[in-house]
């Protein structure tokens, strides 16, 4: 029976699902496909750190809201004041990594001039290490998140200008 709920329903639609239960601080949010269901929890309440079915796609949510409360408002208002330019956001909930291994050299780095359809950092989530491609050419102005960071969905990494 779970086989067919995953049939229907794809790794990146899940992503996305925790990505919204995430930003909205919902305590979960339970999909119904034919007889399966699939459910993704949220933080809890105060009291106690979020634990869910998915281990490390859930786990993640309590870190991602206290660096969420305090960088991406920082970054973003820092880029408005000071720094015109592309600004590069996650396209999931994930880890941000600036290069494929830690032995290897990042994509990019500040001062790099890149083409649309480069590679410039990986976002693992859910243990699956999806490339992120630019979206603009241009030169790499600042990368606002440290290697190993947890991200949210739509947060702001990176201004090419």
């Amino acid at each position: 029976m779970e086989n067919k709920l995953f049939d229907s329903i794809n790794i990146k639609t899940i992503e996305k699902l925790a990505g919204i239960v995430s930003a909205n601080e919902l305590s979960e949010i339970t999909i119904k496909v034919g007889d399966c269901d699939l459910t993704i929890k949220g933080k809890k309440p105060q009291s106690a750190p979020a634990v869910a079915p998915f281990a490390m796609g859930m786990s993640m949510p309590a870190a991602i809201q206290t660096s969420a409360a305090v960088q991406p408002e920082s970054a973003v208002s820092e880029s408005r004041e000071t720094v015109e330019g592309n600004v590069v956001k996650s396209p999931i909930v994930g880890t941000f990594y600036q290069a494929p291994s830690p032995d290897k050299p990042p994509f990019v780095k500040v001062g790099d001039t890149v083409k649309k359809g480069d590679v410039i950092m990986i976002i693992e989530s859910m243990k699956l290490m999806n490339e992120v491609q630019s979206e603009f050419d241009g030169v790499v102005e600042r990368i606002l998140v440290t290697d190993g960071q947890a991200v949210e969905f739509d947060q702001p990494i990176m201004i090419i200008k």
